[in-house]
């Protein structure tokens, strides 16, 4: 019986251990995706200085309270003349910025519309994260992999 029990947990342990890397794997590998269209990004942007023009407040659904985070409207004017207007794709609360506020803008010169603010976390936040996660779940499951052998 004992034996038994012994071996089921020996057999979870390898299955935690598996799921643990591949799931690291997989998280790594879109972070180092992500850095690599961020790369690409940076290669070819043109660089400018934009006005945040006001401040949409949304409901964090991800958050249980549901607060409000602030996502950066900023205009700017491209290469050709024309004035462009995006919102960042990343919030926070407080604000980062503030109404009126001046801003480095990257954009492609073939597609305006694909802007963002030259900041850290606009940049690389999301690589970051996803590279940062993979590489934990990674080291964790291969510790415990590890340790299950070196115990054995």
């Amino acid at each position: 019986m004992e034996i038994d029990v012994q071996m089921r947990r020996r057999a979870s342990r390898r299955w935690i251990a598996i799921g643990m890397i591949a799931f690291g794997a997989m998280f790594l590998v879109l972070g180092l995706v992500l850095a690599g269209a961020t790369a690409s990004f940076l290669s070819d942007a043109k660089r400018t200085r934009g006005s945040v023009v006001a401040l949409e407040w949304r409901e964090d659904n991800h958050k249980e309270d549901h607060t409000p985070v602030a996502y950066p409207v900023v205009e700017f004017t491209s290469a050709d003349g024309m004035p462009r207007r995006f919102q960042s794709s990343t919030g926070s609360n407080p604000p980062s910025y503030e109404k009126g506020e001046r801003v480095d803008v990257l954009y492609r010169a073939g597609s305006p519309a694909d802007a963002r603010i030259n900041g850290f976390a606009s940049l690389w936040l999301l690589p970051l994260i996803f590279g940062g996660t993979g590489l934990a779940m990674s080291v964790g499951g291969t510790a415990v992999a590890t340790a299950r052998r070196w115990r054995s």
